[in-house]
């Protein structure tokens, strides 16, 4: 338990430094028993835990932080931590990487039921199987997820622009203004900027010059396929050494509209291999899944398009990647936080069945959209838009 303490004031130490906030931070309300951060490795989400008890917490000494893959649980359960916890003055419990814990949800149960009194707040891989594994904790939890960095969030960070957020109707309607402010009267080179958030932004780390960019998030990708998938579902050891290969495939397509026969005789492997690795990817947050915006399709069918889940890892995957599928991964990348999105009969990306995108360079046109109520071109290159084109950038803004 000393190790344990000692380790958590080192690492308050370490990020007292860290100061500019996580967009998700003041959407959490701090205050619930149970809360559970979820998010892809990488996000922040430990940064953030430690910002909060900085922010928060005169004396320190009633918090502690541990990683639940200390040694210590080796011999010791999440149970007897609440009871030191309890019995020593401890009022809030942060448990980072939860999903290396095999009994986590039971436990936690136990804890929110037998120390009321104890606030806990644990983090976890984006592949946790919520669902499955929460149904007793359903009442209790609150349940938030983690998002990579913006593109607002990044020119905060470089200390080029403190935009606000602004919503997708705002975007929609009123992006000539929105843009016109920022480029014009801000004075603001987005594109500049842009050209690089969409190859080394999205992740936190990418500021870290201990270590270069892509080193860093190869060894998330390792990390995600190894330790976090194998964590949180029952892959036989000849699946898992899968994963690489399918990313590999998917990385050279552009994007990659699904045909399972033909990928399943490239990977040797059968159909609901390669469905449950394509699901899990997309819970593990390396790619997503568009399904046809039709009702009810997602249930009885495979996904019509995968795209990665950000631009980093496109890049990362496959440096020589189609621009297209860049400007179509980052839109996605942008909307799935709090919009549900679909791949629409024209156009690229639905939203909320309600706004269609069509997404391209700066010369794209209207003609696959034409006609059709709530359309827009959503166009890379361009700094302001026009009337229903606008520009890709400004997806960025949306959190």
């Amino acid at each position: 338990m000393e190790q344990l303490i000692n380790f958590y004031y080192r690492l308050l130490e370490r990020y007292s430094a860290f100061t500019q906030m996580r967009y998700l931070y003041d959407e959490i309300n701090w205050e619930n028993q149970l809360i559970l951060i979820r998010g892809p490795k990488g996000s922040g989400k430990t940064t953030m835990l430690m910002q909060h008890i900085l922010r928060t917490f005169p004396d320190k000494s009633k918090v502690l932080y541990c990683s639940v893959d200390h040694f210590w649980f080796a011999s010791h359960k999440l149970l007897d931590l609440a009871e030191y916890a309890y019995t020593h003055g401890i009022t809030h419990l942060f448990l980072d990487e939860i999903h290396k814990y095999g009994n986590w949800a039971q436990e936690l149960k136990n804890i929110y039921d037998c120390y009321p009194m104890l606030h806990v707040v644990v983090t976890g891989s984006n592949a946790l199987d919520i669902i499955h594994q929460m149904y007793d904790l359903s009442r209790r939890c609150r349940v938030y997820t983690m998002h990579g960095l913006s593109f607002r969030e990044y020119l905060k960070l470089e200390g080029v622009a403190d935009l606000p957020a602004v919503s997708l109707e705002e975007v929609v309607k009123n992006h000539q203004e929105i843009s016109r402010d920022i480029t014009i009267k801000q004075n603001i080179k987005v594109l500049l900027h842009f050209e690089r958030y969409v190859k080394e932004g999205y992740y936190p780390f990418y500021r870290d010059e201990s270590i270069s960019f892509g080193e860093r998030l190869s060894q998330v990708i390792d990390a995600i396929i190894f330790n976090e998938i194998p964590a949180v579902s029952n892959l036989e050891y000849e699946s898992v050494y899968k994963i690489k290969p399918l990313l590999a495939v998917l990385a050279q397509q552009n994007p990659y509209t699904l045909n399972i026969s033909a990928l399943g005789k490239s990977l040797n492997a059968s159909r609901n291999v390669l469905l449950k690795l394509i699901e899990l990817l997309d819970q593990a947050a390396l790619i997503r899944r568009l399904y046809a915006s039709e009702e009810g399709w997602e249930q009885v069918n495979k996904p019509e398009k995968i795209l990665f889940n950000n631009t980093n890892l496109m890049y990362a995957l496959s440096p020589n990647a189609d621009i297209g599928t860049m400007r179509e991964t980052f839109c996605a990348s942008m909307l799935a936080k709090g919009h549900k999105i679909a791949m629409p009969q024209k156009g690229d990306i639905v939203a909320d069945k309600k706004y269609l995108f069509e997404v391209g360079g700066k010369s794209k046109g209207f003609g696959q959209i034409a006609n059709i109520p709530n359309s827009y071109v959503v166009a890379d290159g361009i700094d302001m838009g026009f009337e229903n084109k606008i520009p890709l950038w400004m997806f960025g803004l949306l959190y």
